[in-house]
């Protein structure tokens, strides 16, 4: 009898955690295969928002969040505690996703025991070392370890073959969080959505479009904020917008955004929401505002339009298709870009009925039939 392979899925972060639980669920269908879960609790209350969602709980939580953790810090614990983990379990594989700290640690560690490495996500590059930052670096390290390479997009498949990576060794699958995003569309039924304490800020009636905002990323700190905050006042203004800002805890955001933005009576400044509500909330939304890089891909599977806060983005597949566009954090510009989409019905629609590039909701079983038939 063949022994079963065991695969040890190794994440920390709410994104991470979404965008793997398909893939778990699609393992655990399989007989030939054992598998373990670890979370390392990078973003422990955010992360265990979406583990609630799912019903997944962790075989190993290392729980490695500490107050003010500094890159360094959360380098050296992962990489410590997860070779603790590898040591006891001698998985046969891991599988790590995207391009978190706790990603590219992980990988490394499995590199230092001979233990393989696939990448869920592989393949994403914006090309500057400094946006994302630190994430793009860490997607390359990982790029670098692997041996099975599970890139969403063509694009993303072209990215690792320039960079020498191996044909046979890339498998391209489409991107995990639609997978993700069609289980939890299926959740969220009309029971809930007329239960859920957001209903309140979209009451029937009010025919202002609802803008939604999130910022977190580090490159974006300081001068950055404070220019998307500017814009959304500016937004405000016109009187015909509700815009909702669900605020990173993080105090070098959370701080600096409700300096500026509190009081004023049409932005609502929440905390941060759990996956469903804010599932909820992108569905109400008639555009979205965002530096984040799964949103980007999230809202075009929803027919949102997107106006990315960076100067550069790791899916450009959303840009060339003209689901997204790249505005930066320069009021000005931001300003005229959603002012645009909210005045030009035409420009609106072109942007909303773009097709969505990165999947079909099926990554997840092209996953693991690789993984299996290794």
């Amino acid at each position: 009898m063949t022994s079963k392979i065991h695969v040890l899925i190794i994440f920390g972060t709410r994104p991470e955690a979404l965008k793997c639980f398909p893939v778990i669920q699609e393992l655990k269908k399989r007989d030939n295969i054992k598998v373990s879960v670890c979370a390392t609790g990078q973003h422990r209350e955010i992360l265990d928002q979406v583990l609630a969602l799912v019903n997944l709980k962790p075989d190993i939580d290392l729980d490695l969040m500490r107050a003010k953790p500094t890159l360094t810090d959360v380098t050296s614990d992962v990489l410590r505690s997860v070779g603790r983990v590898l040591d006891e379990l001698k998985p046969d594989r891991i599988l790590v996703q995207g391009d978190t700290t706790t990603t590219m640690a992980s990988a490394l560690a499995a590199f230092y025991r001979n233990i393989p490495v696939a990448h869920i996500e592989a393949g994403l590059r914006s090309n500057d070392i400094n946006s994302p930052w630190p994430e793009e670096v860490n997607r390359r390290f990982v790029s670098v370890i692997a041996d099975m390479h599970f890139a969403p997009t063509e694009q993303s498949r072209r990215n690792l073959l320039k960079e020498n990576v191996p044909d046979r060794q890339i498998f391209v699958t489409g991107n995990t969080v639609i997978d993700a995003l069609f289980e939890i569309k299926h959740r969220l039924d009309n029971s809930l959505a007329e239960s859920s304490e957001l209903t309140g800020l979209v009451p029937e009636g009010d025919d202002r479009r609802i803008i939604l905002v999130t910022s977190h990323r580090r490159e974006n700190w300081g001068h950055g904020i404070v220019q998307i905050c500017t814009a959304l006042q500016e937004l405000a203004n016109r009187g015909d917008v509700r815009i909702i800002f669900p605020v990173h805890p993080n105090p070098k955001v959370y701080e600096p955004i409700h300096h500026q933005l509190s009081g004023n009576k049409d932005i609502i400044l929440l905390k941060s929401v759990d996956y469903l509500s804010f599932f909820y909330l992108m569905n109400k939304a008639y555009l979205i505002l965002t530096d984040s890089g799964g949103i980007q891909e999230e809202a075009p599977a929803l027919d949102k339009p997107v106006l990315v806060l960076r100067n550069t983005t790791e899916r450009p597949e959303g840009i060339e298709a003209g689901t997204a566009r790249l505005v930066g954090t320069e009021t000005k510009t931001i300003v005229a870009e959603a002012s645009r989409l909210l005045d030009d019905k035409k420009h609106y629609s072109l942007m909303k009925r773009a097709q969505n590039p990165y999947g079909d909701g099926k990554a997840a079983k092209r996953i693991v039939e690789r993984i299996i038939n290794a």
